[in-house]
């Protein structure tokens, strides 16, 4: 019994039928594990998922991790239990994953010293309860309903993948190392994979993922041994048919939907300036300098636009005419330079108000198009009832900045229509676009030099790729010092910079894709792949229930 609960199927067999196999064996063991060792392994067990993702990309780690926590919680004694073993694998998971946050106070670690924790050990705490929240559901649906071993594994990705959902939109979100993202690095044969993503999303993405990697976790149950090799075989038969079935149709849409280069060309600036340097005013000219002749160099083909990384421009132009006369001369005559910049409330008027924008200067110095970023980072551009805590920003300026109204498509004479994302609005599936004026490519400019030489410009780019797949949309990608980049409408990476490198490059801009499934329907499909999860869960209960 587990605190008046009964135990899982997986659990009631004679004791001498768990000796029968090594992977039984190991599994009894690894389930009887208590005190430090028991939490010990859950906290490596989540530092080991976090290394299946970007930019470590060993995905068969996740055939380890989720496998191994479910032995763990064969041994839980009652739904809390199960809930603080989620809970320390969640904070492994997190502390591996996250830890390149805390670099940004680094910037300026003289003032914020005392964030240090709060970023290193405080952002894991938090986010571990939404696995600690996953455990808890599953204990409690194995307990009261009986569930199968196989049963519970469909519940447990279940839950697994709603708690990733809500961490994506609960607080604003931050829906940051999702397991589906396993598939957007470097592994062999990940893209296949990743194309699943066009038809259910990221979400869903990671529900097969999960679903997938936990089903060896049933080689440790006892209750196979009697069953004829076939059915022993079920588990590992069915795991690769949940990757092989998504990676074989990936493979045909990479077929069917080539890359495709139109005849626009772009420029991508990538000036890599340091973020200790970014808002000094000392050297304000020299980095602007810098733009202006990374932007200036000679160009084989005619440029529709040249494109800077987010706050590229520290001054307000809308109110510096010298500066922005500056930019005029060098975008392209017809074209435009697409600048990442501070935009302020109109002049004459005082400053009031702030927004980190897009904004579109042609070579006449008119501004022609301006974005709005809508998703501000807490505490990075904004304070959260900031009239009651007694800190400031870690981005420059004495006023918080506003949110602007949301998915936009800008259309400009000569340069076709593009969805503007700034710094992280990218990482947010079934918001990156307008829908109802669907764009021809996705525009994301970003200055991730706040993080140095960590994982997080790595996972920046992987996830932003997967909003190309998601939308059938090529996606540019515009960073102050990396990683910069075009990928086409499947996910493939066409061109990338350097972490750190001072360079440009002119690229022609691919073509679009046929909308997705995905892009019409958005997260209604990963409501129904929870539903069909749940199928086996229901059918269970309806069993208990027959008089």
């Amino acid at each position: 019994m587990r605190d008046g609960l009964p135990e899982s199927a997986a659990l009631r067999v004679p004791p001498g039928a768990r000796m029968q196999t090594p992977l039984c064996r190991l599994a009894q063991e690894v389930a009887e594990l208590a005190g430090w060792r028991r939490y010990g392994l859950a906290f490596l067990l989540g530092v080991l998922l976090a290394g299946a993702l970007p930019p470590i990309d060993l995905t068969p780690l996740i055939f380890v991790a989720f496998p191994g926590l479910l032995w763990l919680d064969e041994g839980s004694r009652g739904i809390w239990a199960s809930a603080r073993l989620g809970y320390v694998f969640g904070f492994g998971f997190f502390l591996a994953g996250m830890y390149w946050i805390a670099a940004a106070l680094f910037v300026d670690i003289s003032s914020f010293w005392w964030a240090l924790p709060f970023a290193v050990l405080g952002l894991p705490a938090l986010f571990a309860l939404w696995p600690a929240a996953a455990l808890l559901v599953t204990a409690l649906g194995s307990g009261r309903l009986r569930l199968s071993p196989d049963a519970r594994l469909c519940l447990f990705a279940v839950a697994w993948s709603a708690t990733e959902w809500g961490r994506g939109h609960a607080f604003t979100g931050l829906p940051w190392n999702l397991v589906g993202y396993a598939w957007s690095g470097g592994f062999p044969g990940s893209l296949y994979v990743l194309q699943s993503a066009a038809w259910v999303g990221i979400y869903g993405l990671s529900f097969v993922t999960v679903l997938a990697a936990s089903l060896p976790a049933l080689f440790g149950t006892p209750s196979l041994l009697p069953l004829s090799p076939l059915r022993r075989v079920m588990p590992v038969l069915a795991a690769a048919a949940l990757i092989l079935v998504p990676g074989t149709a990936g493979a045909v849409r990479l077929q069917l939907l080539p890359t495709v280069s139109t005849a626009t060309w772009l420029r991508i600036v990538q000036p890599s300036i340091p973020q200790t340097l970014k808002w000094d005013p000392g050297a304000a000219e020299a980095n602007f300098q810098r733009l202006i002749q990374l932007s200036s160099s000679a160009a084989p083909h005619p440029l529709a636009a040249i494109l800077w990384p987010e706050a590229a421009a520290t001054f307000l132009i809308e109110r510096d005419a010298v500066h922005r006369n500056a930019i005029a001369a060098v975008a392209p005559k017809d074209g435009y330079v697409v600048a990442g910049a501070l935009r302020a409330s109109p002049p004459p008027g005082p400053v009031t108000e702030v927004w980190n924008s897009i904004e579109a200067v042609d070579h006449d110095g008119a501004i022609r198009a301006r974005y709005d970023k809508a998703h501000l980072v807490p505490f990075g551009e904004y304070i959260p009832f900031g009239d009651f805590l007694p800190i400031r920003q870690l981005s420059v300026g004495a006023i918080d900045l506003s949110a602007g109204p949301g998915p936009q498509t800008i259309t400009l004479p000569g340069l076709s229509g593009f969805a503007p994302l700034v710094c992280y609005e990218a990482i947010f599936p079934a918001a990156a676009i307008d829908e109802a004026n669907r764009p021809a490519w996705i525009l994301n400019v970003t200055n991730d030099a706040w993080y140095g030489r960590s994982s997080g410009p790595f996972q920046h780019f992987a996830i932003a790729r997967t909003r190309a797949v998601e939308e059938g949309l090529p996606l540019v990608r515009v960073a102050n010092n990396g990683i910069s980049g075009v990928v086409d409408a499947a996910g493939r990476v066409l061109a990338h910079t350097g972490l750190d490198a001072v360079t440009y490059a002119d690229i022609p801009l691919p073509a679009a894709g046929p909308p997705t499934p995905y892009s019409r329907a958005g997260d209604w499909l990963f409501l129904g792949l929870l539903i069909a999860g749940l199928v086996p869960v229901l059918a269970r209960r309806r069993a208990s229930i027959q008089p």
